[in-house]
């Protein structure tokens, strides 16, 4: 058994793992704006409410980069208290058993790759689209970290007059149309014209993305989870329509890309960082 822990500035989810089961869970909202120390007790407490002798080990998603030989997790998003906070030696101080701290998306994509759509790929990109794009890289049957988890941060590349996380996240919908993203899906679905206009806009934009990890990776399998993965129909058709225009149409062809199915893939990924 271990204990799982998907770190978000909106909310803290610990959970206990048996293998691929979420056995209990313990979900708090963040105290995201408060010190650095009462972040950590939060956590801690969260944890200490699952705990049992059976666990052997603790992983950690957190979005943010890490230096994951020593568990020090730097600038971590919405959580502006932790600059540099050493919690792979906090929590096995507290707790004694290991622990390992990665990037939220790299434990997305382990999550995907051992449990989900991308079980019995040897190279995939797991490629969470949400209120930002994160990226976890696979390559032969393993996960692929760079320096401090940096490699994949592909919603950065420069694209257009921003980078692709501003066209391919909720920024899209926020910032371009004044509107969230689950609102547009609500009015698409409900046949609003306009909104299902914008959704077929913002499946261009992810096609090009997609085009960028084809030439950056050529991976057997794209999966894409986040919240926007939820609206994967609404922008499939135009996504897909894109991608007919990229240069290696085989590659393409050998390329699945589907949204994630499997709940808890976050957790679940941080439960085999060990």
């Amino acid at each position: 058994m271990k204990i799982a822990i998907d770190l978000g500035g909106t909310n803290m989810r610990v959970g206990l793992t048996d293998g691929a089961t979420v056995v209990d869970t313990v979900i708090e909202p963040c105290p995201a704006q408060e010190p650095e120390e009462v972040v950590l007790a939060q956590l801690k407490r969260q944890i200490a409410q699952l705990m049992r002798p059976e666990v052997t080990g603790i992983g950690v998603g957190v979005p943010s980069v890490v230096d994951c030989q020593q568990g020090i997790v730097y600038n971590v998003a919405n959580i502006p208290s932790w600059q540099e906070v050493h919690l792979k030696e906090i929590l096995e101080s507290e707790f004694g058993v290991p622990v390992a701290v990665n990037n939220d998306a790299n434990c997305f994509a382990l999550g995907a790759w051992r449990y989900g759509e991308g079980k019995g790929t040897q190279n995939m990109v797991g490629l969470t689209i949400g209120t930002g794009i994160g990226a976890g890289i696979i390559i032969d049957g393993k996960l692929y970290n760079g320096v401090n988890t940096g490699a994949g941060e592909i919603g950065s590349l420069p694209y257009l007059d921003a980078d692709y996380e501003f066209y391919c996240s909720s920024r899209f919908f926020s910032k371009l149309h004044g509107d969230t993203g689950a609102n547009f899906a609500k009015l698409a679905l409900a046949g609003d014209k306009e909104a299902q206009a914008v959704w077929q806009e913002f499946g261009t934009h992810v096609g090009n993305l997609m085009k960028a990890v084809l030439f950056t990776y050529a991976p057997e399998a794209i999966i894409i989870g986040g919240g926007i993965a939820n609206a994967f129909a609404l922008y499939e058709a135009p996504m897909r329509q894109q991608l007919s225009t990229f240069p290696y149409p085989e590659n393409v062809a050998a390329t699945r890309i589907e949204p994630s199915t499997l709940a808890n893939a976050a957790m679940l990924g941080a439960s085999i960082l060990h």
